[in-house]
């Protein structure tokens, strides 16, 4: 089953006309945890709107025990998955987490939850919340 996300940012940069979170989440899906199963995936667009690069260095979850960013790639033919300890958005640019390549791991429920809370770090900094609040359809 699939929900939607959408964003809420904690920061706002004030330059400019319309003021701009530094980092924005968009096309945010969430894949629940099969029954039985104690994992599921998060799927984004992280934009980083500064002058500078931004550097994720934990993201965590209420709804879950562990949250990881994981990159999937293909060595002698087989599709291998490992985390990957921080996530670099270069200044102005944007990271897409799909999946075959970078994504998050959520893992270990702490609670059966139809909604997802993420919180993004820069070292001890919270920078970006992502809160679900729809729910859709849809097969993994």
């Amino acid at each position: 089953m699939r929900m939607v996300l959408t964003v809420c940012t904690l920061l706002l940069v004030s330059c400019g006309e319309e003021p701009q979170a530094p980092l924005a989440a968009t096309d945010v899906v969430f894949i629940k945890p099969l029954p039985g199963m104690n994992m599921g995936a998060a799927y984004m667009s992280l934009a980083n709107n500064t002058d500078r690069a931004i550097s994720i260095a934990r993201i965590s979850s209420p709804q879950f025990r562990s949250v990881e960013l994981h990159e999937t790639t293909i060595e002698d033919g087989v599709a291998r998955m490992r985390a990957v300890p921080q996530l670099t958005i270069p200044a102005g640019e944007t990271v897409v987490l799909q999946r075959g390549g970078k994504h998050l791991m959520l893992m270990r429920p702490t609670i059966p939850a139809n909604a997802v809370t993420l919180e993004f770090y820069s070292d001890d900094t919270l920078i970006l919340i992502v809160d679900s609040a729809a729910q859709s359809s849809g097969e993994q």
